[in-house]
């Protein structure tokens, strides 16, 4: 009986997205880390995922029986009752929630919210179904978990947590194309209208390389801003080309599927990559007095030039 209530949660879901709060979260931190805050931040958000996917399930028992990968799920075969999964769900994203509120921030508490209405109610219940755009949308609840982590820390949303939910963004398109190429026939027979589907695999493939491309930049963006250090952006700069040549490799495919999953694994590898280098190699000092003191320092270097100078023409007249 708990191992259906265990299933329904999607926990390979809510671990992959564990690591990415917890980068978040380091980052934020600077090493400056306070176990219990974390532990509470981690935990909260885990429960509001688990929660969606919940939902999700609940959702989408009607099409994930025409899908070869979701028809023995636990809302498919009818081992879980719909009422008792609704239940279920709003006592862990009122749980996680209430945990937030009281351990952390009303922006991280607004930030996990958002992702769950995004995610909940308008990619599961409208956008999946009938756009292509789903994914596209999708992708904001999916770069969510992050940025919650990250403002569990700094309570603001600064340049840090708008490049966190950027990266995490553009990571979740070329993932989920992926899925959709090797699993085509899957959406396909369910009438889903992700890209492959309804603009070719090519059109596909073609997004896929320029996601990848804009992911590079904003993942380098975290160091150029000051806020990881080099040692994240030589993975960052290494993994992400690897990645755009998987992508670009993808042109000459000769099989699609065998291509996409492989994408599709290298994209995990490189997200949790990621997450690790910026829990481990963050700046220690806040970025914006870098920023400040380098300004200051440069005026000064200028001013201590014009001064001379001005010594020298005075000298001369």
């Amino acid at each position: 009986m708990l191992k259906r209530y265990l299933l329904l949660v999607k926990p390979g879901i809510v671990f992959g997205n564990l690591i990415s709060v917890a980068g978040g979260f380091f980052l934020a931190s600077r090493g400056d880390i306070d176990l219990a805050l974390f532990v509470a931040t981690a935990l909260g958000v885990s429960l509001v995922i688990a929660s969606g996917c919940v939902f999700n399930n609940y959702i989408d028992r009607d099409i994930d029986q025409k899908m070869e990968r979701t028809r023995n799920r636990v809302m498919v075969k009818g081992l879980v009752s719909p009422a008792h999964a609704i239940v279920y769900a709003c006592v862990l994203g009122i749980a996680g929630v209430a945990l937030l509120y009281l351990a952390t921030n009303l922006l991280a508490v607004m930030l996990v919210l958002m992702g769950f209405v995004v995610y909940v109610g308008v990619y599961s219940l409208w956008m999946k179904r009938h756009s292509v755009y789903g994914t596209l949308v999708g992708s904001l609840s999916g770069a969510a978990p992050p940025v919650v982590g990250y403002c569990a820390v700094s309570n603001e949303f600064d340049m840090g947590a708008a490049i966190l939910l950027l990266i995490f963004s553009l990571w979740q398109m070329p993932h989920s194309y992926a899925i959709a190429i090797f699993r085509f026939n899957d959406y396909q027979a369910a009438n889903i209208p992700v890209l492959p589907v309804i603009k070719g695999i090519s059109a596909a493939k073609r997004h896929i390389v320029l996601y990848i491309a804009a992911f590079i930049v904003a993942t380098l963006m975290l160091t150029i801003s000051g806020y990881a250090g080099y040692n994240y952006f030589v993975v960052a700069a290494l993994s992400g080309a690897y990645w755009l040549w998987m992508g670009v490799s993808g042109y000459k495919a000769v099989d699609d599927r065998v291509w996409a999953r492989k994408l599709f694994v290298f994209s995990i590898v490189t997200i949790t990559m990621l997450s690790v280098m910026m829990s481990v190699d963050f700046q220690s000092s806040n970025p914006h007095q870098v920023l400040v003191t380098s300004i200051n320092h440069l005026c000064n270097q200028f001013m201590d030039i014009e001064k001379g100078f001005c010594s020298v023409v005075a000298a001369r007249i």
